[in-house]
């Protein structure tokens, strides 16, 4: 089956043409119409209770406009800010989408890292309680066999990172037969971070009438354009990027001359961390060794997160944040994505991100759901082009720091 299967990578009936790039000016597909409760929108009544349990009171504007499409069948672009619950979103359509008498997965969710991907699946056994689903993060950096035992087992819905993804379907031990529903979490993330071929490779091995539904805060042009190979007919569910606000969000900078001043900055900002949760983002690796290391020889508390770290070790980082053990993190953009911490309401630009799309995937970690937050760039003489660059392409504005920043928070 798999051979003749790699022919195409895209089964003739998904196939559509798109008739030129430049049609690629995506709005919102007419008749979306928003549905203001959860109730008006077709869900079993176990998962309803599973929503309202889980402290979901009213549906995001997200959620109100996508919902009903996926339920519904249809393939869904859909495109919004960090914070406006594209998580719990996921979770409650697979949810509404599985039948718990087959014990086959028939939801696949994809991810590009390991911590949203096992947050996807926690918010799932939430929603699903009532109905008892069965869900299993599927990632890199966990034991094989414990996969391979779950999976065997038989689960409803699988949320996993492309790579441990892939080689389950390999094996044979992920089977592919009954999934109806593949979710491309984080998709611009997703197609641009070298998980493409993986992506596609999965894809081969689904049924072809799958439904596919992508998901992020920022859609570039390329991946809409990749979208036609494997989406039929979407429906698009577009925020347009001057209503990427970051309403809620105070955001400041810091103008510092050297680099080795921004260390003090952050000495001297330390106590304002501590009243809340913080945050604190580099652009590499070392640079995050680095930061921590000379943090705690300065006698500050603080813990750390980056790929490299062996899996436990970081998944024990994030339960001490969550449970607000340790109150200041300092981590890569690999904690940038989706990532809940309901208490930060602080994240601080400690090297301002590379490239413009991280910024509000960022600074989306604090305020999330409507809440109050605000955010701090550390900048030197030769960044200040690339902030102004940040305010113009998210129509916002950035103000230097004030002396009271802790009372904003």
């Amino acid at each position: 089956m798999a051979a003749t299967a790699t022919t195409s990578v895209v089964p003739a009936n998904r196939r559509r043409v798109t008739s030129q790039p430049d049609d690629l000016d995506f709005e919102t597909t007419e008749g979306v119409e928003p549905i203001m409760s959860f109730d008006q929108m077709g869900i079993k009544d176990d998962v309803l209770r599973g929503i309202y349990h889980h402290g979901f009171n009213k549906p995001s504007a997200i959620q109100q406009r996508a919902v009903r499409p996926i339920i519904e069948g249809r393939d869904v672009i859909a495109q919004a800010q960090s914070g406006t619950g594209k998580t719990s979103m996921i979770a409650l359509t697979a949810c509404q989408m599985v039948d718990t008498s087959i014990r086959e997965v028939q939801v696949l969710i994809m991810s590009p890292t390991r911590e949203l991907a096992s947050q996807t699946e926690k918010v799932i056994l939430a929603i699903g309680d009532y109905i008892n689903i069965q869900a299993h993060a599927c990632v890199g950096g966990k034991s094989v066999g414990e996969d391979i035992r779950k999976l065997e087992y038989g689960v409803h819905v699988v949320s996993g990172t492309p790579g441990r993804v892939c080689d389950m379907i390999k094996r044979r031990t992920l089977r592919t037969r009954a999934i109806k529903l593949l979710v491309l979490d984080e998709s611009d993330e997703m197609l641009s971070r070298g998980f493409k071929d993986q992506i596609y490779d999965v894809y081969r091995y689904l049924p072809p009438e799958i439904q596919v539904v992508l998901i992020s805060a920022t859609l570039p042009h390329e991946i809409l354009e990749i979208t036609s190979k494997f989406m039929a007919d979407p429906v698009r569910i577009l925020v347009k990027r001057d209503e990427l606000t970051l309403e809620g969000i105070k955001q400041f900078f810091v103008a510092v001359e050297r680099e080795e001043w921004k260390f003090d900055t952050l000495c001297d900002l330390y106590d304002t961390l501590t009243i809340t949760q913080a945050v604190i983002f580099c652009n590499t690796k070392r640079k995050v060794d680095w930061l921590t290391e000379k943090m705690r020889s300065n006698n500050f508390t603080v813990s750390a997160m980056h790929g490299d770290m062996p899996q436990k070790e970081r998944d024990a980082i994030m339960s001490e944040f969550r449970s607000g053990t340790t109150r200041v993190l300092i981590t890569t953009d690999v904690w940038a994505r989706g990532l809940d911490v309901q208490q930060v309401s602080l994240v601080i630009n400690y090297d301002l991100p590379n490239n413009r799309e991280l910024y509000i995937h960022r600074i989306g970690r604090s305020g999330r759901f409507g809440r109050k937050g605000v955010a701090i760039n550390f900048v030197k003489t030769d960044d200040i082009k690339i902030l102004r660059d940040i305010e113009q392409y998210y129509s916002t504005q950035i103000d230097e720091m004030p002396m009271n920043v802790a009372d904003l928070i």
